[in-house]
Parts: C-alpha cells; structure tokens; sequence
C-alpha cells in the first residue's frame, strides 16, 4: 500500500481511506466490523468517520458510526490505527446538532467523539463544513442573501491549536472547504503562530473536479493534502444504476431528491461515457474511476466507502491498477464535453 504524508505533518497514511458513514444504518455492527478488519488486513488502516455519521443524518442514528468503531477499535493494537472523524459546522436545519462550531462546541464534541470511539487521541479532527455562509453540497454559486453570524476562523484556529497542545488530537483539517477559506485557515494559523491545517476533505470523482480549480495549486504549493470523498460519486460511477435503474444503493434506498447533483442528467450522460470507455478498455466503470484518481499529485488519500464485502474488495483492488496515458486523455476529452456535473 502506497503510503503518503498528511499534508506538511510527520504522519504517513495509505492511498485509500476507509469511509463508515454507511456503519449504523445500512451496515449493522458486525458488517462494520468485518469491513474494519479486512480492510486492515489489506494494509487500510486509515479510517474517516464524524460525529454526525451515518449519512443521510438523522436524530436517532446521530454519533452511532463512531460508537460501533469505538467498540472495534478497543480490541485494537491503537498504533496501527489512523483515526480521523470530524466536528459538524454551522447546523443546516439539523436541530439535533449544536448550532455552529464555536470554540466551547468543538471541545465538547471533542470530547464526545474520543469517549465514542474510546481512544485518548484523534489522529485528524477535521471541521465538517465551513462555520459560515458558503455554497455547500451540490450548491452552484455563492449567494450574500445567506449571510448570518458564525464562528471566527481566528476562534477556531485557535481552539484546534489549543486540542493539539492538549494532547486531545494530533492534527486537524477541513473538510468542503473553498480556495477562499483554505487560504484564509493558512493565513489566520501563521498570523496566530499556532499549527495548519494538515488536509482538506473535499468530493472529487470523474463528475467532480472542480478541486483542480483552484484548490490543487493551494495544495501543492501550501502542502495541505486531498482527502478526496465520494471517488465514485455515490456509487454512480460504478454504473450500477445506468445498467439497473433498481439497483440496491444509496440514491434509490433514499431518494434522488437527498443528494440530487449525483441524479442531475448531465451526469448520468458522464457516467455513461466513462462506464463505456472503462469497458473499452478491460477495466469495470468503478475500477476506472479510483485507478485515475492515482495520477493527480495531490490526492494524498481516496475515501472509499462500501456496504458490501464484494465492493470493498474491488475498491481496494483498484488502486493496483494504473490509467495509462492515452486512457488518461480520453478521460479529460469527456471531461471538458461533461464538465463537473455533479459539482
């Protein structure tokens, strides 16, 4: 398993990361377990998880994923585990939430997340999404009308600065963040003399690429690594549901209308594109898919996700595979005729 440092930190962790928000919802405990221990076996010992898992969040299944890790990772050897999860943002609605991620919010949720998952420390405590007024989750363009009070960047720079210091995690990044707000964590850090921000967890697939825009020369250039989430875009880019509109999976256990930019049609015409270029070529439409994202320098760790033994396998598999040039070219071609989709 090839193995890269987490942004400028001293922490190495695999290609491939382990997403859970499908333990406690569609994976039972034991599932969950099984999935966690094949996927070390494999050399997958990173994990990513967040207080508001499973997904779709609900009340009644809320800081579930990580108690049910919690309950796997005390039968652990805790130095070959790389624990990340995540502190929620601004609440969106979500009344079950506390409303924004202010300092005296984030160590209570530190708290709570490092008694759920019974470890001393978290090895990456990330912030969900941004405390202000940003286009999250499929959202197109940036709208002032939504402006409202939040927490500081300056606030919680300081208060990830003061986790570490504690010993309560060892970094901490971002997650949906904007060229904008990554270059204003990087600026408030240095101004404050306290620890950046080590990586940013963003969607980034074959439907969505707009992390290239802007964010990849901040990463190169900042050294703040790409958690890439969704590589297979809600499990479309597998083209289960292009080749079986009844597919079991998460669009049609939970309705086209939860996460629509995975349904929009520009992106099924995408997903049939890349679905017959990968066949084309010997490979399964999801093996195409994580095997491409192996070429963008800065991806330091693909967050695949699965609530199957048999998906897991293949998506672990896939990162033993490589995109060669002219198949790379062929990708890009459909990529400025289908251009971000599913952003």
């Amino acid at each position: 398993m090839k193995l890269n440092y987490l942004g400028n930190s001293t922490l190495s962790v695999p290609e491939i990361c382990l997403g859970t928000m499908t333990f406690g919802q569609q994976n039972t405990e034991a599932e969950a377990h099984a999935q966690l221990d094949y996927a070390l076996e494999r050399g997958v010992n990173f994990i990513d998880t967040a207080e508001m898992y499973p997904v779709p969040p609900k009340a009644e299944t809320y800081t579930k994923c990580e108690t049910i890790i919690g309950n796997w990772l005390a039968k652990q050897a805790r130095d070959r585990v790389i624990v990340a999860t995540k502190v929620a943002g601004f609440a969106r609605g979500m009344d079950w939430l506390k409303p924004d991620a202010t300092p005296t919010n984030i160590r209570a949720a530190c708290e709570a997340s490092l008694q759920r998952l019974r470890t001393d420390v978290i090895d990456l405590y990330q912030l969900h999404w941004p405390s202000r007024n940003t286009p999250l989750f499929g959202a197109l363009e940036f709208n002032p009308v939504n402006e409202r009070a939040s927490a500081s960047i300056a606030e919680q720079v300081e208060t990830f600065a003061a986790l570490v210091k504690q010993g309560k995690i060892r970094h901490y990044g971002l997650s949906n963040e904007t060229p904008y707000g990554l270059m204003q964590w990087l600026r408030v850090a240095d101004e404050q003399g306290a620890p950046r921000p080590v990586s940013v967890q963003n969607a980034y697939s074959l439907v969505n690429r707009a992390f290239e825009d802007g964010s990849a020369e901040i990463s190169f250039r900042e050294k703040i690594g790409l958690l890439a989430y969704s590589p297979l875009a809600f499990g479309t880019l597998s083209a289960k549901y292009a080749d079986d509109a009844n597919a079991v999976g998460r669009i049609n256990i939970f309705g086209k209308n939860w996460s629509p930019r995975y349904s929009r049609a520009l992106t099924e015409e995408a997903v049939a594109a890349y679905a017959k270029l990968a066949r084309e070529n010997g490979l399964t439409p999801a093996q195409l898919a994580l095997a491409w994202m192996r070429r963008k320098p800065f991806l330091t760790s693909a967050i695949i996700g699965a609530t199957s033994m048999a998906q897991l396998q293949e998506n672990i598999d896939a990162f033993a595979i490589s995109v060669n040039d002219d198949v790379a070219k062929k990708i890009d071609a459909i990529h400025q005729r289908l251009r971000n989709p599913a952003q």
